[in-house]
């Protein structure tokens, strides 16, 4: 599988699902559109990244798969990207404090001809909600301070020590990771037209799907 994204996050989820992978981050204009919802930006993001890299290709992977994905967090019509230093993740961390937002990951997958040609395509969005608990000053300080809210959408990782600001999540946990696998690879199957079960083979490996 082409993955079109350096995130190491969906890395882990893919490999640990079974799909041996041949990272390609794609190189596109991220700005929002005026007028375009959080929801919208994903989804137009995703199909975007995945067609710029298929269209590097000369051959496809031997399983003739490609998966682009981007990742929002998001509350009103305001979108929470990457803090600019440590000062930036206190204030969205704040923003967040005791409150709920949303986590909205665009996905875009393609099946491929030998030749790297698109054959067909399922593109989906999945928004998972969650709460923050009510944050002190001093919480706060002791996350920033460990850098990890750094380079992460929202500045928080639910999977490392943020996970101790989170009160609650409705919805598919690994989605606020950065992929919702286990969608993804239903989807998968769908797009292959069954020829491969790739959640049976999933969850032989032990890949996790939720």
């Amino acid at each position: 599988m082409i993955l079109a994204s350096q995130s190491p996050r969906r890395h882990e989820l893919l490999s640990e699902a079974g799909f041996e992978l041949d990272i390609r981050p794609a190189d596109i204009d991220e700005s929002r559109k005026p007028g375009e919802t959080p929801v919208e930006l994903v989804a137009r993001l995703a199909a975007e990244k995945a067609e710029a890299a298929r269209a590097t290709l000369n051959v496809a992977p031997s399983d003739g798969l490609l998966v682009a994905a981007d990742t929002i967090v998001w509350m009103g019509d305001e979108a929470l990207g990457k803090p600019d230093d440590a000062a930036d993740a206190a204030h969205m961390l704040r923003e967040l404090s005791g409150r709920t937002h949303h986590v909205s990951t665009g996905v875009c997958a393609l099946s491929l001809t030998a030749d790297g040609a698109c054959a067909a395509r399922a593109c989906f969005v999945e928004t998972t909600d969650v709460v923050f608990w009510p944050l002190t000053e001093a919480e706060i300080a002791a996350y920033v301070a460990t850098g990890e809210p750094l380079d992460k959408a929202g500045a928080y990782g639910i999977q490392g020590a943020g996970r101790l600001l989170v009160e609650r999540i409705d919805g598919d946990y690994s989605n606020v990771v950065g992929l919702p696998i286990a969608r993804l690879v239903r989807e998968l199957t769908r797009l292959k037209g069954g020829e491969k079960d790739y959640v049976a083979e999933a969850i032989r490996i032990g890949g996790p799907l939720a």
